[in-house]
């Protein structure tokens, strides 16, 4: 007997149908044939699938049966096939039947016991079900939890395969998660990280994070070891903004499928903006993405949030050369032989770097021990066009003995936080209605509408952009960072101060590294 079950594959963060067509009573030696690009992960399912049976109380087939997971030019990966094989198998064997299995989708790893296991990618098999006008879908409550966020489907916890069963054949009746959509998601910062009272002096290094925090601008720290641009990073989440709700639901789309939300893992907080930090002995293809079938890399898992990348110049050249066009474009393109896929990534990228590689040329208390040659090829590890993708470029000078010695504590993180977030709330207003959430994601005909200064201001700024031989690129990035310093100063219009101190975040690139 022939029985097919809809389930889901990943691409990238979103899910594609597969039918997993199981067809029992074939003559032949009694065993499983698998077909349909399966990796390792889905071939194994016949043992845990076999187990699961037979613990369940049900009984394995006694005859050849083929189990296919189309379409067959798919490549399909994980033990998101447990739970519908194992159906398929039943109904096939006509120890099941069930009147209303067309209308899920059905997806879930099984124990040996029978009991289901969370599956990653819950939000995006959740959207294909209400793309394809399914009623609901049945996965491992954790998982289902996590589809409950898409309105206009119901998720259906399922614990086990004998619950599965019973639900199907109408014995027993599961509730519906309910809806999470209408409820608004506001956790405060992660605290734990400390806060920008413990800060000592580096007032200048504080406003220009403050300022790239309130319009999502790029930001690199150049200073010696022990200066506090690593503690300044890590404080950087306790004064971002809450995500909206549709980017909350972006950030989780994307952990789900890089299965950062299964359970037992806290690498990702429903509500928090993402804050990624790699080392610097990453991969080209773990910061970008990619693998055999496509998923997220750092840069994604940082969308909507923060990418800080430490002691920059010791990342490989070619892991940080392919941060340019995500960077300029707010997402990355990945073709492998298994497709394609477009994954978001608009994320805020905070780097920190020496000024040498012993670390101390221009720190007054030690003497740099690096040659002009050592220096030259130290920086030359950062390309110009990188650079130039740098909304703010700050120096990070050593403290003084006077200035650890101070007692008074600094401005807090909820002090600055507001600021941010008052910046963040006129931007909301000012992008109404467009995909544009901050100035740093502007395209070129917002900046000629929001970002308009007088012909005073006009000569100002390319006398700048000739004696500091910056670039096109450069110029519309000095006026996105102006118009967020007028943000924050509650301005409707860039002053002369405000387009001044979003030049001087620029000139650190020519005078540092040319």
């Amino acid at each position: 007997m022939l029985a097919t079950i809809a389930s889901a594959a990943l691409q990238g963060i979103d899910a594609e149908l597969v039918l997993v067509e199981v067809n029992s009573g074939e003559s032949g030696d009694p065993r499983f044939v698998l077909v349909g690009l399966p990796d390792a992960a889905v071939k194994e399912s016949e043992d845990r699938v076999v187990s699961a049976l037979s613990n369940s109380g049900f009984k394995s087939p006694r005859t050849r049966t083929t189990i296919n997971l189309a379409p067959g030019h798919i490549r399909k990966e994980g033990p998101f096939y447990d739970l519908p094989i194992a159906l398929g198998i039943l109904i096939a064997t006509e120890q099941l039947v069930a009147a209303k299995f067309d209308d899920y989708l059905i997806a879930g790893e099984l124990s040996l016991s029978g009991a289901t296991r969370p599956v990653r990618g819950a939000l995006a098999i959740a959207r294909l079900a209400k793309k394809l006008g399914k009623s609901g879908v049945l996965l491992p409550p954790a998982s289902a939890a996590e589809a409950s966020l898409v309105e206009g489907v119901d998720a259906f916890p399922v614990a086990s395969l004998d619950q599965a069963v019973r639900f199907l054949s109408g014995e027993v009746s599961i509730a519906a998660v309910p809806h999470a959509c209408g409820v608004t998601v506001n956790l405060g910062p992660d605290l734990t990280v400390g806060d920008f009272s413990e800060i000592k002096g580096q007032h200048a290094l504080r406003r220009a994070i403050e300022v790239s925090a309130a319009g999502g601008h790029n930001l690199c720290m150049i200073g010696p070891p022990g200066s506090g641009k690593s503690m300044v990073a890590k404080r950087i989440p306790t004064i971002l903004p809450a995500p909206t709700l549709d980017e909350s639901l972006e950030i989780l789309s994307i952990h789900s499928a890089a299965g950062q939300t299964l359970a037992g893992n806290e690498a990702h907080v429903f509500g928090r903006r993402p804050v990624r930090s790699p080392h610097h002995t990453i991969s080209d293809v773990g910061l970008l993405g990619g693998g055999t079938i496509p998923g997220p890399g750092e840069i994604s898992l940082a969308h909507h949030g923060v990418l800080f990348l430490d002691e920059l110049p010791e990342f490989k050249r070619s892991a940080l050369e392919v941060l340019r066009q995500p960077l300029e474009d707010g997402y990355v393109t990945i073709s492998r032989s298994a497709g394609k896929v477009t994954l978001p990534c608009s994320f805020m990228l905070v780097a920190a770097m020496n000024p040498c590689p012993c670390g101390y040329l221009g720190d007054p208390r030690h003497k740099c021990r690096c040659s002009p040659s050592q220096i030259q090829r130290y920086r030359a590890r950062i390309s110009g066009p990188l650079l130039d993708r740098i909304d703010l470029h700050i120096e990070a000078p050593a403290l003084s003995i006077n200035e650890l010695r101070q007692e008074k504590p600094a401005e807090s993180s909820a002090a600055i936080r507001a600021r941010v977030q008052a910046a963040r709330e006129r931007q909301l207003t000012r992008f109404a209605g467009s995909r544009t959430t901050a100035n740093a994601r502007m395209t070129h005909a917002q900046i000629r509408v929001h970002c308009v200064i007088d012909s005073t201001l006009g000569d100002l700024l390319q006398q700048a952009m000739e004696q500091l031989s910056l670039s096109a690129r450069a110029y519309d990035r000095i006026l996105k960072v102006a118009r967020t310093i007028a943000d924050l100063a509650g301005s409707e219009r860039i002053e002369s101060n405000h387009l001044l101190e979003a030049i001087q975040y620029r000139s650190l690139d020519r005078n540092l590294f040319y």
